[in-house]
């Protein structure tokens, strides 16, 4: 049987060159690296409703489905094997002030330069931001998984 790759939603909340960025903590996955405001798209939703139902519920902000812009789609394999579609949007206006809603998944929130980017930034993310800062609409990432070293 084919494997389905995830679709994920993310958020690049912009604001001048700089963008929001949170810690994972608690979740026993990627623990202390700092991601995108993101999640699984749901069976239920499509991409945009998925990356705007993320924004309320991890920082706590209202972003209205035209103020989205659809910048880089990602095809992505990790390490472990498991196949990816990052969808990444970005938006510079919102409603509210981002604030972590998930203090038992998320240690605080940073903005950081877009082209600077801490090195402990999750790949996938990191990845994807890089692309979208040089206009690249597209992308694939596929971890060899084979290899050893």
């Amino acid at each position: 049987m084919p494997q389905r790759p995830i679709n994920d939603a993310m958020l690049i909340l912009e604001r001048g060159e700089e963008l929001l960025l949170a810690e994972r903590w608690n979740t026993g996955y990627a623990d202390g690296m700092l991601n995108l405001p993101s999640g699984k798209v749901e069976a239920d939703e499509d991409v945009f409703d998925a990356v705007i139902r993320e924004a309320d519920e991890e920082i706590g902000v209202q972003v209205a489905r035209d103020a989205l812009r659809l910048v880089h789609v990602t095809y992505f394999r990790n390490p472990e094997g498991e196949t990816r579609v990052g969808w990444f949007f970005a938006a510079d206006h919102w409603e509210g002030t981002p604030s972590n809603r998930e203090p038992n998944k998320c240690a605080g929130l940073s903005w950081h330069h877009r082209e600077h980017l801490p090195p402990n930034t999750v790949r996938y993310n990191a990845l994807g931001i890089a692309h979208y800062v040089k206009g690249e609409p597209t992308s694939v990432h596929w971890h060899d998984t084979t290899s050893h070293g």
